[in-house]
Formats: structure tokens, C-alpha cells, sequence
């Protein structure tokens, strides 16, 4: 069976593109899909997206130890986006603008806006001449879109500003022949949105959102397997969870089917998807020749003789200027020194009467004595006394014929049998008498209430030899328990077959082996979290019961209208198997024989960005363009709609809006 590694790819940082003069005098666009995920960016004139990065700052902390000087405040560096090569070593770091999938920290996205626009090569001074073509979240909030205009305006002086919906742009403008009716399914990082169209027009008040997306299933996906393997707990990252989610994961057409196959052993065997995780190897000391051995332990013990005479140098240092302090002390009570300064040196070294200060003299004194004497032992020795060798315990036996050795070992080897046999059926029955319905667990507990009928006045139990067989016959350990002679004996006969057959009790198996994931129905688990929200705890309704409400909020005409074109977007569109079960799942809600047509967009992940780009280099730009002067006019949260944005619904007047711009 193919054995899988983790690839662990890091990320590799933008360069710095050109800012050539077709793009500085031509005022070209600049198309941003601002996704919870990753955000694409790029010029509308660009056959793809130039930039594509996680939409993540990392910002250390200052390190304590590190005082700031007028010279130099020392700040923490930022990474932004590809900057962050190595996201496990900073996780506990990352922020990101998002709260879910509408954008909330308008200080991130200033630095990923930074990041940006300072990698596309634009090098103007205090602003960005070009108009932006910004992506948002479905009814994305007015106090959302009111800081960003008022960021991309005053702080980067834009010229103009369109927003749009990623999952609109895709289907009505990357799509070769979008129909006029469809029912959109968006599975993106954070949520799913299901967004029917009539005649073209998006039907915003029967849209949903269900608040389960990628990162859920990649955060289930981490758990569940950290669950099954805690001694590896560590290795198990959210980084690698996310690379066998779009690796290894499938969504199962028929769940229940799925674990029912699971249990049995040939399938098991057959499907199982083994990764291995990375692990290292320690040298063996076998490797190194006697003499090597030898010269290495004179080594460690004259190493070991260095550190003790460095630490008794120091402890004699110590010792000899505390005995000065405590004799100038003594010279001070004799001289009649004011009793206050007395006092005040006694305390400092925890000495409450004078005849605690000649005691500690004394002890001091015979310490330092002591402390030279081993001094001087250690200088006279020279030669470094060589730890003896172990001996074996067994040495080979001379054997007149291979037979004999082998008729000798096959006899070790059953009598080792036999103890381990024992010791197995002690075990087995131990845990027999523990349970409650076994045979030996009813028939203990029969003897003991026979027991406990007997009258209180005669309780001579234990006085006749034949007690100790019932004793026996009602102890959880049966009576028998390992004894210390058949784990000596079987010691030894280990010792004897490793001795004359090394390779039968010396560990053979692949070390790689216990450093192996075995990912068997968790391939189907995490994803099937989009249809059973329950599993991580949410009282929502799944994606194909969403799929369904939105269907009965329309007639029967335009159920059949929605139900024939079924559009799967986002970026979880490319699990294998997610067409066929949403095509099995609304065949079996729809009514017999009405047609359902589910299928998937071409490039999921970047549909969004490239029918934002085809709509910038369309002649709807300019009729749709919010500029500033509209912006002065008509407010922060005023933006123009068109095919693909939202609906506009002002902020009625005299609500106050508190917004958090931290």
C-alpha cells in the first residue's frame, strides 16, 4: 500500500511587480476578491490574479528582555500574508480582518490593503490612482461597508470604489451562457450561501446563510484525529488537517452506507489511507567500536570530574567571603559598635542571637576545611578510574550440533510460550470475574451470597483449610497472580533466545511505522459536517435541509425554474463526491420525477475574481463607480448597485450605530 507524506508546503513571498507606464497613465483597475480565506488581487488588464495570499497578519509581542532606548524602540516585526512562511510557528500571533466572513478589524485589512497595493508595484505618493473593484459578503452590513469606503477614500485616496458579490460575479460573468434562473450554492471558508435567482434579479429576502464552512470542517477535521492519536498530538497541525481536507477528503453519497463499511476488515484494509509524519531515528551506541565506547565514558567522567571541581572553587569563593562578613560582625560586638548597626548586619544574614553568629563561624570554618581537603584529593588523583564493563548475563552455550541448538531454542521458546499463555489466561479471567455477566462473574457472586446467608453469630470463615478454595474461588484475582519466580524465568529464557537468536525478540518492525496516520472514515467525517452541523454542536440545519427551505419559499413554478440549475461555487465546490450528494439529497425532497440539474462552475476558487475582472473591463464600471464626490455628497455608506452587488438600504435616520474599529 502506498504510504503518503505530508508535502508541509510553506509560503513563499511575493515579489514586487512592476509598475509599468500602460498601468501608471491609464488608470487601469484594480480588482480585489477580498475573501475570509485567502484574498486575490490583481489588475483588471491581468490574465490572472497576481497576488494570492491568506487574508492573515502575524504581529509579535515585544520581547520583555528588550527595553526600549532613544536610540532604537524596538518594535516587533509584521508579517503579512506570504510573508509568513512558516503560519504553525506564529499561529497564537495571527489576526485577520474577518469577523466570519464580513470584515470587522479595519486595522488588519489596512495592513493587507498596505501589502497590496505596495506588491502590484504602485509607488505614488499618499495615494492609489486607479478605481478598486472590492468583493463583500452577501447583505454585507452598512457599518462594514461605511469604514471601508472611508478607509479606501481618505487614507489611500482612491478615485473609485465598486463593490460586488463574489458568487454574482462568478456565475454572471465567468460563466460562458449564465441562464436567467439559477439557485446558487456558495461553500466558502466561513459560511454557505444559498442565493436563488428569477429572471436575473438575485432574491435577496429568500436568500440564506448557513454558518458552517471550510474552516469548521478543517477545525473538526484536527480534533477528531488529535482525538484518535495523542501521542501525536503535536504533529497533527491545522496546517496539515487543511492539506488532507483538499488531499485525501470525500464527501459520501450515503453516510450511514459509509460507516456500515467501514467495520469490515477487507474494506478497511483495502481503503485505509496511511500518511506518515515525519520522525527521527536515534544511532544506536552499538555502532561505535569497544574502544570508541571506552574513550567516550573516560571522556564523560573527566567531564564530570571538571564540573565538580568548578562548582567547589565557587562554593569555597562563596563560603570564605560569608565567613568575613560574619567575623567583621564579631569584631563589631567585640569593639561595643552601636547595637542598631549590630542588629541591622544580623539580619541580613538571618541571625538572631550572638550565639547563633559563632555557631554559624564555626560551621563555616569546618565546611571550607572540608571543601579544601576534596580539593586537594582531586588534584593529587590524575588518573581517571575506567568504569567497569557490564558483563552479560548469559554467555553463548557450546552446542555439539545445529540440531541441538535448535531442539535447546525450541524448548526455551514453549516454555516462554507457556508463561506468556498463563499469564494471558490470569489476565483473561481477572477481567471475567470484573464483569458482571460472564460465567465466572455470576458464579462469584453465587458463593458470596451463600456466604452471606450463613448466621452473623458464626462467622469461622478461614478456619478450615478448605476456605482457602473458596477464598480462591471468589477473588477477583482467582487466587493465583504473577509470581516473581515465572517473571525471572521468563527473563532468563528472553536473555537466552536474544542471546542465540537475536532476530526473534529484537524489535523488527519499521520505526516509521508507529509515526503513521491511519485516516480511514474521518475522510467522510469532517466533510459530512456541512450536512450534519450537529456533529460539532450547532442547532443548525444542514446544507441540503437549507437547500430545501429555500425551496419552499417559492411557488411550484419557480421551484422547478431554481431546481434546474443548481450552481456549486466556493471553495470546498472541488471536494470529490459534493455534486453527487447534493444531487441525491434534493432528488429525494423534490417531487418524483422533477427535474434537479446540480453542477459545479469551472475554477471555483477563483471564479469570483475573474468575473470581477471581466465586469471592470466591461462598460459598467464607469455607470457603477462610486467616486468621491458621490461620496461627499451622499455619505460613507452609500455605494451604487448593479447586477452583481448588493441591494442598498440606508441607515434610517437618527439610529446610531456603534462600531468597533479596534
Amino acid at each position: 500500500m502506498e504510504i503518503l507524506e505530508f508535502k508541509d508546503l510553506k509560503c513563499i513571498p511575493d515579489i514586487v511587480h512592476s509598475y509599468t507606464p500602460a498601468l501608471r497613465n491609464n488608470s487601469v483597475p484594480i480588482v480585489i476578491d477580498n475573501g475570509s480565506y485567502q484574498c486575490r488581487a490583481g489588475w483588471a488588464t491581468s490574465p490572472e490574479p497576481l497576488l494570492l495570499f491568506k487574508n492573515l497578519i502575524a504581529k509579535p509581542r515585544k520581547e520583555r528582555s528588550k527595553k526600549d532606548t532613544v536610540e532604537a524602540i524596538q518594535t516587533p516585526q509584521l508579517q503579512v500574508g506570504n510573508d509568513i512562511v512558516n503560519i504553525e510557528a506564529v499561529r497564537f500571533q495571527l489576526k485577520t480582518q474577518f469577523d466570519r466572513d464580513v470584515v470587522t478589524h479595519f486595522e488588519a485589512q489596512e495592513h493587507l490593503f498596505d501589502y497590496t497595493f505596495s506588491h502590484l508595484g504602485i509607488d505614488t505618493d499618499n495615494s492609489i490612482p486607479h478605481p478598486i473593484v472590492l468583493t463583500e459578503a452577501l447583505l454585507n452590513p452598512n457599518s462594514s461597508r461605511q469604514l471601508m469606503s472611508e478607509l479606501l477614500f481618505e487614507c489611500y485616496s482612491v478615485p473609485g470604489i465598486s463593490y460586488g458579490i463574489d458568487c454574482l460575479f462568478s456565475y454572471h460573468f465567468n460563466e460562458v451562457k449564465p441562464q436567467k434562473n439559477a439557485l446558487i450554492v456558495n461553500v466558502s471558508y466561513h459560511t454557505c450561501h444559498v442565493v436563488p435567482i428569477l429572471e436575473g434579479k438575485i432574491v435577496f429576502e429568500n436568500a440564506r446563510r448557513l454558518n458552517t464552512g471550510g474552516f469548521h470542517v478543517i477545525s473538526f477535521l484536527h480534533r477528531i484525529l488529535q482525538l484518535k492519536y495523542p501521542a501525536h498530538a503535536t504533529s497533527i497541525t491545522l496546517s496539515r488537517a487543511e492539506e488532507l481536507l483538499h488531499g485525501i477528503c470525500e464527501v459520501a453519497l450515503d453516510y450511514r452506507e459509509e460507516l456500515a463499511r467501514w467495520t469490515d476488515p477487507g474494506y478497511y484494509e483495502e481503503h485505509i489511507k496511511k500518511i506518515q509524519l515525519p520522525y527521527s531515528v536515534s544511532l544506536a551506541s552499538s555502532a561505535l567500536t569497544l574502544e570508541q565506547q571506552k574513550e567516550r565514558k573516560r571522556e564523560l567522567a573527566r567531564r564530570l570530574i571538571e564540573i565538580n571541581a568548578r562548582k567547589r572553587e565557587e562554593r569555597l569563593v562563596e563560603d570564605e567571603e560569608k565567613l568575613n562578613q560574619l567575623l567583621y560582625i564579631q569584631e563589631m560586638v567585640e569593639a561595643d559598635v552601636d547595637k542598631d548597626e549590630i542588629e541591622k548586619a544580623c539580619a541580613e544574614y538571618q541571625i538572631k542571637h550572638l550565639q547563633d553568629l559563632q555557631k554559624q563561624i564555626n560551621t563555616l570554618n569546618a565546611k571550607i576545611e572540608k571543601t579544601k581537603q576534596k580539593i586537594l584529593a582531586s588534584n593529587n588523583s590524575e588518573e581517571v578510574e575506567e568504569p567497569p564493563n557490564k558483563q552479560p548475563k548469559h554467555n553463548k552455550i557450546v552446542f555439539e550440533s545445529e540440531k541441538a541448538m535448535h531442539i535447546f531454542l525450541q524448548n526455551a521458546k514453549k516454555m516462554r510460550q507457556e508463561i506468556l499463555s498463563k499469564k494471558m489466561t490470569r489476565k483473561q479471567r481477572k477481567q471475567d470475574m470484573a464483569k458482571r455477566r460472564t460465567a465466572a462473574g455470576q458464579e462469584r457472586m453465587r458463593i458470596i451470597s451463600q456466604l452471606a446467608r450463613k448466621e452473623k453469630g458464626n462467622d469461622d470463615f478461614g478456619l478450615r483449610d478448605e476456605d482457602w478454595d473458596i477464598y480462591k474461588a471468589i477473588s477477583k484475582d482467582g487466587g493465583d497472580s504473577d509470581s516473581e519466580a515465572e517473571n525471572e524465568k521468563l527473563l532468563e529464557l528472553d536473555e537466552i533466545i536474544r542471546t542465540h537468536e537475536p532476530s526473534d525478540l529484537d524489535e523488527t518492525t519499521n520505526p516509521g511505522e508507529t509515526h503513521q496516520l491511519h485516516v480511514g472514515i474521518e475522510r467522510y467525517r469532517a466533510p459530512e459536517l456541512l450536512f450534519k452541523p450537529y456533529m460539532l454542536g450547532s442547532a443548525e440545519a444542514g446544507l441540503s435541509e437549507v437547500i430545501g427551505y429555500v425551496f419552499s419559499l417559492f411557488n411550484t413554478e419557480d421551484q422547478l425554474k431554481l431546481a434546474e440549475n443548481v450552481v456549486v461555487m466556493g471553495g470546498l465546490a472541488n471536494l470529490p463526491g459534493l455534486q453527487q450528494r447534493l444531487l441525491s439529497d434534493l432528488i429525494s425532497i423534490r417531487p418524483f420525477q422533477s427535474v434537479v440539474n446540480v453542477r459545479i462552475v469551472s475554477n471555483p476558487s477563483l471564479g469570483g475574481w475573474f468575473g470581477a475582472k471581466k465586469w471592470a473591463r466591461s462598460s459598467e464600471l464607469k455607470e457603477n463607480l462610486l467616486t468621491r464626490e458621490m461620496y461627499d455628497e451622499c455619505g460613507p455608506e452609500y455605494f451604487k448597485i448593479h447586477v452583481a452587488s448588493n441591494p442598498f438600504y440606508p441607515t434610517p435616520k437618527g439610529q446610531e450605530i456603534d462600531i468597533d474599529v479596534s
